[in-house]
């Protein structure tokens, strides 16, 4: 804060994330961190859970913001706080309780924060992977069968995961977005429109639940199954996208476009090192693309996602993120999911998705690196 907000006085955090990254509690509360170092928490329920959780000493109940008040004052000075995720409601309840001089953000500061991860955060980031990559390349066979139906398939995909270590939630950080597992579908239904800054589709359940899967839409014979699936352990996620042919071997269109998204994918983490520029890097490969290629890639359609890779960690949607407009350096412990995909007309979405921990010889893959399609 003092690099970024020279004039600061006080960080607000209330996003659950957040203050579980820095107290070890995810409770209802707000946490308070002022310019001279000291670190106040109020929660409002659960306290005692807190109180169990957290290592912080400066911990207290709350009922309102009143009684925060009573304990740091009520002069807040010049304040910065979640402005993505705060709502105008709860603004306006703090400046009923506290003289705030001005408001600023704390969004970009703490993205950038978290997006160094620690040996922890990499422990658990790293048996996510492995065991991300187990579940896709040995267990989601096994799940298939023809006639069932994308919703079943679903069903069945977070049962496994939960018995394979799953903490049974995918978290992102983008406004109102929704996910069971992740985007699932077979044949053209990945090709299918959706809300989601992702280069996948779904059809969905109906328009008022657009995620999880079609009941109507069944396995045959021939199929691509598209299986972009979060994983996560202790909180921390891994992000993975594994491609099956289900009872037949995929079309050599789908091959190859397939492995040339597993060779970007391959260019792309060479260039994971430190002080490498996001922006730079997706210029670089998407100048390597030929304009046929580009046809459909990150997308299909005028569908096309403009990046190439995000940040990861308490939430799959993190910074920094591989596309134009990104330009702070990477920093070693940085963790990104590569993600080179390519949509084809009738048959699916192909392609491939990675974790990787960026180092000085590149993206250091833990969740096992592209694979070819996978024959069930």
């Amino acid at each position: 804060m003092n690099n970024t907000h020279q004039s600061w006085d006080t960080a607000i955090i209330l996003s659950k994330i957040n203050q579980y990254y820095l107290t070890g509690t995810m409770q209802d509360g707000i946490l308070f961190i002022k310019n001279d170092g000291k670190t106040l928490y109020f929660v409002r329920r659960s306290y005692e859970r807190a109180k169990e959780e957290s290592p912080l000493d400066l911990l207290y109940p709350m009922n309102s913001y009143r009684d925060a008040a009573a304990v740091i004052g009520d002069d807040l000075g010049h304040v910065y706080l979640e402005i993505d995720v705060v709502t105008l409601a709860i603004v306006e309840r703090l400046k009923k309780t506290f003289h705030i001089q001005t408001m600023g953000s704390l969004d970009k500061t703490m993205l950038m924060v978290r997006s160094i991860k620690s040996s922890y955060e990499l422990y658990w980031m790293e048996s996510s992977g492995q065991s991300h990559c187990d579940f896709l390349t040995n267990v989601v066979p096994g799940i298939l069968k023809e006639g069932m139906s994308e919703a079943e398939f679903v069903g069945e995909l977070y049962s496994s995961m939960i018995r394979h270590g799953y903490h049974g939630v995918s978290r992102f950080s983008m406004f109102q977005t929704e996910m069971v597992v992740g985007q699932v579908g077979f044949g053209e239904s990945s090709l299918y429109p959706t809300s989601f800054d992702g280069p996948g589709g779904a059809t969905g359940m109906s328009a008022a639940v657009p995620i999880v899967g079609s009941r109507e839409r069944k396995l045959k014979k021939g199929d691509l199954v598209f299986v972009d699936i979060g994983f996560g352990e202790n909180g921390y996620h891994s992000d993975k996208t594994q491609v099956y042919c289900f009872g037949a071997k995929p079309c050599e269109e789908a091959v190859k476009a397939h492995r040339a998204c597993i060779d970007i994918q391959r260019r792309l983490a060479e260039l994971l090192k430190p002080g490498m520029i996001p922006s730079q890097i997706y210029q670089t490969i998407t100048e390597q693309l030929s304009e046929d290629f580009k046809q459909n890639f990150m997308g299909f359609g005028k569908r096309q996602a403009k990046f190439l890779g995000h940040g990861i960690g308490l939430h799959v949607d993190e910074w920094p993120v591989i596309a134009n407009g990104c330009h702070d350096p990477l920093l070693e412990n940085m963790v990104l999911a590569l993600e080179p995909k390519k949509g084809i007309a009738g048959v699916g979405m192909v392609g491939v998705e990675d974790t990787y921990i960026v180092s000085s010889e590149g993206g250091r893959c833990i969740t096992g690196g592209g694979k070819d399609i996978i024959v069930v």
